[in-house]
């Protein structure tokens, strides 16, 4: 390959990935999409989207999910879910994390007492 042929190359390839990085659907249309596919997946309706962030792969996020309803309701079993969207927003891949009431609050790292 000559000079220029690779020059050529690396400019259709610098294309492609900025066409490829046009395709990538925006934060707002990644959570909408997050919390579609995975109530399609589950047969539950997701109650929040507590983290979304890009990724070269697309994006990921994370839903939280109303498992098991109990009454009180501050003592239902939710979920949270890492859901994983191509640049486009098509779920990839999902797996549920950690399961908790809904009451629980999280403490972090926090050392107070």
């Amino acid at each position: 390959m000559t000079t220029n042929g690779r020059e050529s190359e690396k400019r259709r390839s610098s294309s492609r990935q900025k066409a490829a990085a046009g395709d990538r659907v925006s934060a707002p249309e990644a959570m909408r999409s997050a919390v579609e596919q995975l109530a399609e997946l589950l047969g539950r309706a997701p109650e929040s989207v507590s983290a979304l962030k890009p990724t070269e792969e697309g994006w990921e996020a994370e839903v939280e999910v109303e498992e098991l309803e109990r009454i009180p309701q501050t003592s239902s079993v939710m979920a949270s879910y890492q859901v994983v969207l191509d640049p486009a927003g098509k779920l990839l891949a999902y797996e549920r994390g950690r399961r908790y009431t809904r009451a629980q609050i999280d403490r972090g790292n926090s050392t107070s007492r």
